[in-house]
């Protein structure tokens, strides 16, 4: 067995963290929950850190562990409202529109199951292909393509007719740091 080396492991996380929190945030859709998220994943890419040889394995192996962790928390919570100290300001009358249409999304995203939402956001946020998505979910390509699917078809039928016919305004979701 190699041995562990924390200035490489301390590398990585501070070149693919940001990143990697973008993920976590759009599969649980609040910061802290994602920071959160990431930590546990990065102690288990930490763990497992002498048999992840380079960077790429290093970030696939946290990507899958951000996923499946997730998916595990969802299962395991009660994920209804949650309060905030932070009132709303109110927005400029031409930005409501697009601000609508970023919410119903949001939430549309957010009610998906959580194996919906994590195909979909790493095949169209993350833009893995279905083979690197069903590596990252440990499923097959076809169980990506029905996820998807089925996710797609759900976002649709959520934001009705603002959804183009065949393109959702995925665009929307960018996560600012």
């Amino acid at each position: 067995m190699t041995r562990r080396d924390p200035a490489a492991f301390a590398e990585f996380v501070a070149a693919r963290s940001a990143a990697l929190h973008r993920t976590a945030y759009l599969l649980v859709g609040e910061r802290q929950l994602a920071q959160d998220l990431l930590q546990e994943a990065l102690t288990k890419t930490y763990v497992a850190w002498p048999r992840l040889r380079d960077p790429g394995k290093a970030e696939a192996y946290t990507r899958k562990a951000i996923t499946t962790t997730a998916i595990t928390w969802y299962r395991r919570r009660s994920w209804g409202e949650r309060p905030t100290d932070v009132v709303p300001e109110r927005v400029r009358a031409d930005h409501v529109d697009d601000l609508t249409t970023r919410e119903l999304l949001w939430e549309a995203l957010q009610a998906l199951p959580p194996r919906q939402r994590a195909a979909i956001v790493l095949r169209f946020y993350e833009d893995l292909s279905e083979a690197r998505t069903a590596e990252v979910l440990g499923c097959a390509p076809g169980t990506v393509k029905s996820q998807v699917s089925a996710g797609l078809r759900k976002l649709r039928d959520h934001l009705g007719e603002r959804a183009d016919a065949d393109v959702l305004p995925l665009h929307l979701l960018e996560v600012t740091r």
